[in-house]
């Protein structure tokens, strides 16, 4: 079965194809971001249009790369939610529009679910049941993952997501948006310990997790900084705060993926979502051990950790194979802005 991945929920344009004999067989991915730097962050309306300019001439790229015709796609998977009202309209309305048109059926997709599957994508490696870390932008959570479709959530951010909390702490250091990446590489040439920022929430007894906290400490630090330096910021002690908050996220995540795996008595954890790209996270997630017992770590390569058709094609493949959603006609179909992952759970 070849089945098309469409992902538009936000500032990336994603599409896909997905074959359940072949694997991955094309994927191409058009992102905004230098479009919506010129504001500072996502202009929505602004996404919208730009999604509805991508949507065909990726689709045709892929098929190209894939040596397939429009006539070999047997379903078409798409993002319902979470995101952006006018961006998931952009994708549903063309995924909806070509599956009618080529009377092939649809599934509308959780954009969280292709997170959260997409290590599955490139590792045969990773079984059922694990613990999975969705870390984005958008979203910070832990679920644990019985299934496909089966998912509990364990714990999340209380205010900003890491991913958020990165750039928004960028901001505060005069980096360019998204500066989330640059802030991570900066941090590379920073030193250790400089700074010490709060571990938010680290001893608080549950799997819930705070970032808004550290913003506050790094405009702290930034003010002091400034004051002692005549209102510049010279660039090593801009390194080291960065270096000091990456610390902190990276402190926080592990200490609670840990304690997502004791609580559950599972072994693997899984790791998806923009933030799982950061090499300093991965480096303290794959050193996990309980006890004396080492933990499997999975990880999306960087590529497929961003917003990507990929992960929807093959989530939407995943459902089909295991018999949790039927793949439906063409026709009526809704968004959904605000969807909880733990709500696809039976």
């Amino acid at each position: 079965m070849l089945v098309l991945g469409i992902e538009s929920s936000c500032d990336e344009t994603g599409i896909a194809l997905y074959c359940t004999r072949r694997g991955l067989l094309a994927h191409a991915l058009h992102t905004q971001m230098a479009m919506h730097a010129e504001y500072g962050g996502v202009v929505p309306e602004l996404a919208s249009r730009d999604h509805i300019r991508r949507l065909v001439p990726l689709t045709q790229s892929c098929l190209k790369d894939a040596g397939a015709d429009f006539a070999d796609i047997d379903a078409v998977a798409y993002t319902q939610g979470p995101g952006l009202g006018g961006a998931l309209l952009a994708g549903a309305s063309y995924a909806n529009a070509l599956a009618f048109a080529l009377d092939k059926p649809v599934l509308p997709l959780h954009h969280l679910e292709g997170h959260l599957l997409s290590p599955l994508l490139t590792d045969e490696g990773v079984d059922f049941p694990f613990v999975a870390l969705l870390v984005s932008g958008g979203h910070t959570q832990f679920m644990a993952v019985h299934g496909v479709g089966d998912y509990v959530l364990l714990g999340e951010t209380v205010d900003d997501a890491a991913g958020e909390a990165f750039d928004k702490t960028a901001k505060l250091l005069g980096l360019p948006y998204p500066g989330g990446a640059k802030l991570s590489e900066l941090a590379e040439l920073g030193t250790p310990d400089a700074y010490r920022f709060p571990r938010p929430m680290l001893h608080s007894g549950d799997l819930n997790m705070s970032f808004s906290g550290l913003k506050t400490a790094v405009l702290t630090a930034v003010e002091k900084a400034r004051a002692e330096h005549g209102g510049s910021l010279p660039e090593s002690v801009r390194n080291d705060i960065c270096r000091a908050f990456q610390d902190a996220v990276a402190d926080v995540l592990a200490a609670k993926a840990a304690a997502a795996l004791r609580q559950t008595g599972l072994r693997t954890l899984v790791v998806a979502g923009g933030v799982g790209a950061n090499r300093q996270l991965r480096q303290r997630l794959c050193a996990l051990t309980i006890g004396k017992e080492a933990v499997q770590t999975f990880f999306p390569p960087p590529a497929l950790c961003t917003d990507n058709g990929a992960m929807m094609a093959f989530a939407g493949a995943m459902r089909l194979r295991h018999g949790v959603q039927a793949a439906a006609p063409a026709g009526a179909f809704t968004v959904r802005p605000r969807w909880p992952l733990a709500q696809l759970s039976p």
